[in-house]
């Protein structure tokens, strides 16, 4: 059986602990190698390698308000602000 073990991140020097459960979800994978970091490095690192979301600014077509959506708007398809999306998804979940 796995038991828990204790780990030096490579990135911050901080000990951490490799789990008994962690060890056997990375066998039920196939992964071979222990992590090399901390979760707080490996968190830091995944965020790190985004790039931030461009926005884009458009009118709400039921309401006329400015929105900022991640997507880039074309004419022929209306753009709703987060407000009139989310009555837009209640009106249909309730139908």
């Amino acid at each position: 059986m796995f038991q828990d073990k204790t780990l030096v991140c490579k990135e911050c020097g901080k000990e951490f602990v490799f789990t008994a459960g962690e060890q056997e979800f990375y066998a039920e994978k196939g992964f071979e190698n222990e992590p090399q970091r901390c979760k707080e490095c490996r968190q830091a690192r995944k965020n790190g390698a985004r790039a931030p979301r461009e926005m884009f600014t458009a009118t709400c077509a039921a309401c006329g308000k400015e929105a900022r959506v991640p997507f880039q708007p074309r004419e022929d398809r209306p753009v709703y602000c987060s407000e009139c999306f989310a009555k837009m998804k209640e009106a249909e979940a309730a139908e």
